[in-house]
């Protein structure tokens, strides 16, 4: 039964055997792509010939001709209009009378005049010029005739023939004919040639001036990388920049706006012009239409610097050329000058290039410096180079805090007397206490007898605003960041500022992103210098340089961040800036880790050799106050001086450099001051007690809450 099974499900894919035949399966072609419509060819041939290059250079050549003739008649009318009539005398009033200027204005109004009596001599003289026209014609006729009909006589009495007296006449009659039959035969192809000889001429007259708009213009005269300044396009800009004042003034003045201007100079990668402007128009009306105006003249708006100079009612304007601002500038004398060496007091650091070309160099002696901007602007390079350069001064000691910590400031390790290099907390305490620690040498130089001189210090601190921000606090609770009255680096910073110049201890700082948060205000006023590379805002700008710079039109917010790396706005009375002016534009020089290197090796080269901490060395710990209390004893009352020499007896790494401010400021946190007894300044037993006693009972308190 099992071999008469019949299986009734097939399977899916039965097996093929090797010997099947191959089987091949034909597949039909796509079916053909439905014709394009007619309209549709027609449309896309007439748009590629409409957008060709070819076409589009005839539509402008055709556009420019065109508008060569038409221009050019306009500007030859407008000449002939002012050849016969005074408008320009009176355009040159207007514009001086705009510009202020009423010498110019009652001066072009006496040539007016002059003119006018000139036409009026002429007009008269026409009236009676017909009759005396009349009077010449008749006699001048009769005189030919008579010249004529002599000369006939003459040839007559030569010749013997009577007829020869009218041959001359005869001669003359003859040619005048001629004449007339030469004008009758070139009169009609001159009147059909005339017009076209006319055309022609407006169209030279059209294409010497370029009397076509920009985009009609051929390549070679319109051109992408901005057009050359020249008077009429300055006054166009200005015309065009938005201030109905301005426009209305230059309208007024014609052609004749040009006399708004000074003299257009070179200098250096660009060229600058004073601008004086009319009545009614305010220079910070202009300043706050940069970008405008940069447009107006084909620049880009950092290729455009506005500062108002000492006359009134004037504008400075700097116009780079194309382009010209984006080309680096070269490298600094301090690695191409391996000879070059510092001075101190008298020599200035090479710093870069002002926007003219000019070398720019600072002034570095006694005068704190802050320089600030956005990150990643070459802030730290631009710091770096005025200590290269300082360093090669033998005499100059430096103290300083890298609180960003990635090696930039590494080469100085040998040269700087304390370096310290970290952005964390402890980093933060250790230039904290470096700072304070060049506050007791101030000090101490303070108090030295007059006129001692003193080596230069410069206290250094890049990336400061991590010391301002920073949230630690010491044993008695006092932060170390903040701008308050307690606030340790704040503090030490002041101290600096307002005394250290005197005895040559100077403080540079830089940071980055100003706030008022992590550069307080009475930090950054302390600075003599100021610097800021590109800044996000106007109100930074102002944190950085000051409102008084700032509205004198130094403008850092408009600086191209990472596109104008290593460019700085300067205040300072230490570097040369434009009479006027309040602040000045410089491009540094760029040098890079290995050039710093070689230039701190010349720098150690001249000095005996410089041990450079990395840390601070802490004192022992100690309890003033108490050692205070230990060294008066019994005694009611103890002179300052003699407490300050017990002290150093009893603890001479602590105390040994104690001076009677130390003294003070230790009694005074305790409120157990010093006064004075009989002539001399002591320290009362009682009042130490009582300020033990009080800070055992707070220690009390604290410790049962």
């Amino acid at each position: 039964m099992s071999e008469n099974v019949v299986h009734l499900h097939k399977p899916a894919e039965p097996p093929t055997p090797e010997t099947a035949p191959t089987v091949l399966t034909v597949v039909p072609d796509a079916p053909p792509a439905p014709p394009v419509p007619l309209w549709v060819r027609s449309g896309r041939a007439i748009k590629a010939g409409v957008t060709h290059e070819s076409t589009r250079a005839a539509a402008r050549a055709a556009a420019r001709h065109s508008l060569y003739t038409l221009n050019g008649g306009r500007i030859v009318a407008r000449r002939a209009w002012d050849g016969r009539t005074g408008s320009r005398y009176e355009r040159m009033i207007r514009a001086a009378e705009a510009a202020g200027n009423l010498e110019a204005a009652e001066e072009w109004e006496e040539r007016l005049q002059r003119f006018r009596a000139a036409r009026h001599h002429r007009r008269m003289d026409l009236l009676h010029s017909p009759v005396e026209a009349a009077k010449g014609v008749v006699v001048g006729a009769g005189m030919s005739v008579g010249v004529l009909v002599t000369l006939g006589v003459v040839m007559a009495l030569n010749t013997g023939h009577v007829g020869d007296v009218i041959t001359p006449l005869t001669a003359t009659i003859d040619f005048i004919a001629l004449l007339i039959r030469i004008v009758q035969v070139v009169w009609g192809p001159a009147l059909s040639i005339g017009p076209l000889l006319a055309l022609l001429a407006l169209w030279s007259v059209g294409r010497k001036q370029h009397a076509a708009p920009a985009w009609a213009l051929p390549a070679n005269v319109r051109s992408d990388e901005g057009e050359p300044i020249t008077p009429s396009i300055v006054v166009k800009a200005l015309r065009d920049l938005g201030v109905p004042a301005l426009a209305r003034a230059i309208k007024e003045m014609g052609d004749a706006g040009a006399s708004m201007l000074g003299p257009i100079r070179i200098a250096g990668c660009g060229v600058e012009v004073d601008v004086t402007l009319p009545s009614g128009v305010s220079t910070n009306e202009v300043q706050g239409k940069r970008r405008k105006l940069a447009e107006n003249l084909t620049r880009h708006e950092h290729e455009v610097f506005i500062t108002i100079p000492q006359a009134a009612r004037t504008v400075r304007l700097w116009v780079a050329d194309s382009g010209a601002l984006d080309e680096p500038i070269g490298p600094s004398p301090l690695v191409t000058d391996d000879t070059m060496t510092a001075d101190y007091a008298k020599g200035r650091a090479p710093w870069g290039q002002d926007l003219r070309g000019d070398a720019a160099a600072l002034s570095l002696y006694q005068r704190h410096l802050l320089i600030t901007g956005l990150s990643n602007q070459g802030k730290t390079v631009a710091l770096r180079s005025l200590a290269l350069w300082l360093a090669l001064d033998k005499s100059v000691q430096f103290l300083m805090g890298d609180l960003k910590g990635v090696g930039d400031w590494a080469m100085f390790d040998g040269l700087a007397t304390t370096l310290i290099q970290g952005p964390t907390d402890e980093h933060v305490i250790q230039v904290t206490e470096m700072v304070e620690g060049a506050v007791d040498e101030m000090n101490r130089r303070i108090q030295a007898p007059p006129g001692t001189v003193f080596p230069p210090l410069i206290v250094l601190v890049d990336e400061a605003q991590v010391a301002f921000m920073c949230p630690a606090k010491d044993a008695e609770k006092r932060p170390y960041g903040g701008s308050k009255a307690n606030s340790r680096y704040f503090m030490a910073v002041r101290k600096i500022h307002n005394q250290g110049r005197a005895v040559n201890v100077l403080m540079w700082q830089g940071t980055q992103d100003p706030t008022n948060e992590n550069l307080p205000k009475l930090v950054r006023e302390g600075a003599h210098t100021r610097a800021s590379l590109a800044l996000g805002t106007e109100s930074q700008a102002r944190m950085a340089l000051g409102d008084k710079a700032v509205d004198g039109g130094a403008a850092p917010n408009l600086l191209r961040p990472g596109l104008d790396r290593g460019t700085l706005v300067v205040a300072s009375d230490g570097i040369t800036i434009p009479a006027g002016q309040s602040s000045i534009t410089v491009r540094t020089h760029y040098i890079n880790d290995d050039d710093a290197e070689n230039i701190t090796d010349r720098a150690k080269a001249l000095r005996d050799g410089v041990t450079t901490l990395h840390a601070i060395k802490r004192e022992e710990e100690h309890d003033a106050l108490a050692d205070i209390a230990a060294v008066i004893g019994d005694a009611p009352r103890v002179r300052t001086k003699d407490v300050l020499a017990r002290l150093a007896t009893r603890n001479a790494d602590a105390y040994g450099s104690w001076s009677f401010i130390n003294l003070k400021r230790v009694l005074d946190d305790a409120d157990a001051e010093p006064y004075k007894s009989d002539g001399v300044m002591v320290v009362a037993r009682d009042r130490v007690a009582r300020a033990l006693a009080n800070r055992e009972n707070e220690g009390s308190t604290s410790a049962d809450g």
